[in-house]
């Protein structure tokens, strides 16, 4: 599963389960400002998003890459040269940080952290620190006070996870921190899932399934008889991870479309189904071919996060042209390759804990005999393909169809790749990388 969960450590020991005492309601989300509304679009192409206090087949070819990477380059910058700044939208729509004091213009040196050598990725501008302070802020009282996710033992790593840092250097265009903090809910929500149920915190493959599916009911509510429903609605309560789900979805939902929150939830659905299959595999002791094992991954990867890009900036892509086959083919690469980031970053990290982790440079060893070196190499170059493919496929998608919300969602999805890479990159609190070099 992708080690990105904000209560891990930086060895997967075991930990005490988390506590699930039941709290006496989970409090309302409180309404939020108006100033939410996104920059004006054409209303013809871009529906907005609601006011957030509102109640509640064929097989693809392999891409020609060759050029993907400066044609990417072009939806993402928009139009250059004389009189083309008004074309912009990259640059119209983009959240700009107040000027600094002139004291303290000097620029900031780059966060610390290695980038893994031969891996293909794009820089990305250090992220504001006055929103990185404020959603660290908001989303560590939201775990304390909102839902209870963890025991003050835990603290340490949760701070250690930089959450702030991870959403605003991922959604450049949020118009406010109550943007991000969407974003920032159901990252830390997800994430308790993954470590509660599955791996660091008490977690197992067995039973995971029985375990998955209440939770799932968190976002997709059980609509059954008078009876039971009782029961339903305090088992949202019963543990951290539910009452993790139950709360960002929650804020979710009220600043959503109703498009934009069934994606979330079918996302999610995916995300559940690839823990599944890896649980499976861990049961039984079996090792994944190559391939089985990166189709396991375009499931248990990192897709609902760049999926509600658009939610996070304040508009929507329609229904429609987000369903398009070419903009799936976007979003799903988006996911391949951002995970397979998250293997190579936390490789040390897994190979330290107790167990047999998969992830794809230990597949790649088992399955192709290749020694260690070789196969965390061959790992990166299948990185920088499924990259070049994601960005050949946004060029693509960028030319057949050059709506401002779909360029904008693209410009989006792309943002939040780099960003991925950026906050693995400077977590060395979480991730050190192997001495291969």
């Amino acid at each position: 599963m992708p080690d990105s969960g904000p209560l891990g450590s930086s060895h997967r020991e075991q930990r005490p389960t988390p506590p699930t005492a039941v709290p006496p309601s989970l409090p309302s989300p409180p309404s939020l400002p108006t100033a939410l509304s996104s920059p004006p679009m054409a209303a013809s192409v871009v529906r907005e998003t609601p006011d957030l206090r509102a109640p509640t087949s064929a097989v693809p070819d392999a891409p020609d890459t060759r050029a993907a990477g400066s044609a990417l380059q072009g939806v993402l910058r928009g139009p250059t040269g004389l009189g083309t700044s008004s074309l912009d939208l990259a640059g119209r729509y983009k959240y700009k940080p107040p000027l600094p004091d002139p004291v303290s213009a000097a620029p900031a040196p780059p966060a610390a952290g290695r980038a893994v050598p031969g891996l293909y990725y794009h820089p990305v501008p250090e992220p504001d620190p006055v929103r990185v302070e404020e959603v660290s802020r908001r989303i560590k009282c939201w775990a304390e006070d909102e839902v209870q996710l963890y025991p003050e033992e835990w603290e340490g790593q949760f701070d250690g996870f930089s959450v702030g840092r991870y959403m605003v250097v991922c959604h450049p265009d949020a118009p406010t921190v109550d943007h991000l903090m969407l974003a920032a809910r159901l990252m830390v929500a997800e994430n308790a899932v993954d470590d509660c149920y599955c791996e660091d915190h008490g977690g197992s493959p067995v039973g995971l399934g029985g375990r998955l599916l209440l939770a799932h009911t968190a976002l997709d509510h059980v609509h059954t008889t008078a009876e039971y429903t009782p029961a339903w609605r305090e088992s949202l309560t019963s543990d951290a991870p539910r009452r993790a789900y139950h709360s960002a979805m929650d804020y979710f939902v009220r600043a959503a479309t109703p498009s934009q929150t069934d994606r979330y939830r079918h996302d999610m659905a995916r995300l559940h189904m690839g823990y599944l299959a890896e649980a499976a595999w861990a049961q039984t002791g079996h090792v994944p071919e190559v391939w089985e094992y990166l189709a396991m991954r375009q499931f248990n990867n990192f897709r609902p996060c760049p999926t509600i890009t658009d939610t996070v900036g304040g508009y929507e892509l329609p229904a429609d042209l987000h369903a398009r086959p070419d903009m799936q083919r976007v979003i799903a690469l988006a996911g391949n390759a951002t995970t397979i980031v998250n293997d190579l970053y936390s490789y040390t990290k897994e190979l330290d804990s107790p167990g047999h982790h998969l992830n794809l440079p230990v597949v790649i060893a088992e399955r192709e005999q290749l020694p260690e070196r070789d196969a965390y190499l061959k790992a990166v170059e299948v990185h920088n393909e499924l990259q070049r493919a994601f960005e050949a496929a946004a060029a693509d998608l960028a030319e057949a169809c050059p709506l401002p919300a779909v360029l904008r969602f693209l410009r989006g999805v792309a943002a939040w790749v780099d960003g991925n890479h950026d906050w693995h990159r400077t977590n060395t609190y979480r991730y050190s990388l192997p001495d291969f070099w």
